[in-house]
C-alpha cells in the first residue's frame, strides 16, 4: 500500500517546510544521518506522507528520531502511513542488528503511535538540552 525509500537530497526542502509548518525547528541538513537507509520516506501513488531517520550507533542501541508528516496529506489513511513508518524504521534498526531503539516524544499522536509497537514510556516530565559545539 505505501511506498518506502531511502530519503534523497532532493527532499531536504520537503521535509524543511514540514517540520516549520509543524512549528518545529527544522535540524541542519549536517545533523541528520546520511549514510544507507538512515533516512525513509514513505509515499502512495507518488504523494509523500511522512518520513523519519535512524541514527546508528557503535552500541546494540539505535537511535529513531525527526519523524515528520505532511500537513497537506489528510487522508484516512494517515495514521497507518505513520504507523508503517514506524514499524519499517524499527524493522531496518532490527536487521542492522539493533537491540533497542530509543526515541524523544513530544506529540501525543505519536507517542501512541509508537506504544502501538510496543515502545514503552521511560522517563516523563523531562527537559531536553542541546549546546551546539
Amino acid at each position: 500500500m505505501f511506498n518506502a525509500r531511502v530519503l534523497k537530497k532532493e527532499d531536504d526542502l520537503e521535509l524543511v517546510s514540514w517540520w516549520t509548518w509543524w512549528r518545529f525547528p527544522p535540524p541542519l541538513q549536517e545533523m541528520l544521518p546520511n549514510n544507507g537507509t538512515c533516512g525513509i520516506m514513505l509515499s502512495k501513488e507518488g504523494i509523500t506522507i511522512c518520513a523519519g531517520f535512524i541514527y546508528y550507533t557503535n552500541s546494540k542501541m539505535c537511535w529513531i528520531e525527526f519523524v515528520v508528516s505532511n500537513p497537506n496529506y489528510r487522508e484516512s489513511d494517515r495514521k497507518e502511513a505513520l504507523v508503517s513508518l514506524i514499524n519499517k524504521l524499527g524493522e531496518i534498526a532490527k536487521s542492522q542488528g539493533y537491540k533497542a531503539a530509543y526515541t524523544k516524544l513530544k506529540n501525543a499522536s505519536l507517542i501512541n503511535h509508537f506504544a502501538d509497537f510496543q515502545y514503552i514510556k521511560g522517563s516523563t516530565e523531562t527537559t531536553e538540552m542541546v549546546k551546539i559545539l
